[in-house]
């Protein structure tokens, strides 16, 4: 029950974090049309996953409640682009090429074709 109550205050900061920094960068840029906020996002995502994954996983070895809390609860309510961006650059790292191409393309091939699908069914319902 530990677990869930930390995943759940982590996944609520992650939520808002990301709230606030898209909106921040939204602000920042008025009139564009770009998701200049969504990017900010996922690329601080990126970054700060792997610093966590570094200093707190590798390096100072925290355990499981750790993990739950910052990758399930803050990092998937920031953004889950990390997390597909992590999964990816592991791939790679281990030269796992079939493997990394695939996790690519079918997530991005794959999620753009869904999206489209969702729309069509959304707009019959």
């Amino acid at each position: 029950m530990h677990n869930l109550i930390l995943i759940a205050v982590f996944g609520a900061a992650g939520a808002l974090a990301r709230w606030g920094l898209a909106g921040l960068v939204q602000r920042a840029l008025p009139g564009s049309l770009f998701p200049w906020g969504t990017l900010a996002v996922n690329l601080s995502g990126c970054f700060l996953f792997g610093l966590l994954w570094a200093a707190g996983v590798e390096r100072l070895n925290l355990g499981p409640q750790f993990r739950a809390a910052a990758f399930v609860g803050f990092m998937g309510s920031f953004t889950t682009f990390s997390t597909f961006a992590f999964e990816s650059a592991s791939f790679l790292g281990e030269a796992q090429w079939a493997a990394a191409a695939v996790n690519i393309l079918a997530q991005n091939a794959a999620g753009i074709l869904l999206m489209f699908l969702g729309f069509a069914l959304g707009r019959l319902v």
